[in-house]
């Protein structure tokens, strides 16, 4: 059985997530096999909101080199976007970036 913190695996902090915080979006990194109804349940049960929409997206690894040795790739990741109801408070983790 998995638990919320299993799902959830970091926040992502960045100039576009933080724009969307006034609106009440929240990025974050998931497990690659978390479904949408995982997620939900998983962030509402960490940080005590009512979630009403999950998008989610692969994103995919980037090409890299170290040295002269052949190029490889970063790992793919899962990242989902979570909108809060209106009258959610917000998400404390993301208070002190803006």
């Amino acid at each position: 059985m998995r638990t919320a913190y299993d799902v959830i695996i970091r926040p992502i902090i960045t100039e576009q997530s933080m724009e969307d915080l006034d609106i009440k979006k929240y990025v974050f990194e998931v497990a690659k096999d978390a479904n949408k109804i995982e997620i939900k349940n998983a962030v509402e049960e960490i940080f005590d909101v009512k979630v009403i929409r999950v998008n989610t997206t692969l994103v995919p690894g980037k090409k890299k080199r170290v040295g002269a040795k052949p190029s490889g790739y970063t790992s793919e990741w899962k990242k989902a976007i979570v909108k809060l109801s209106r009258q959610s408070k917000n998400i404390e983790i993301f208070e002190g970036m803006v």
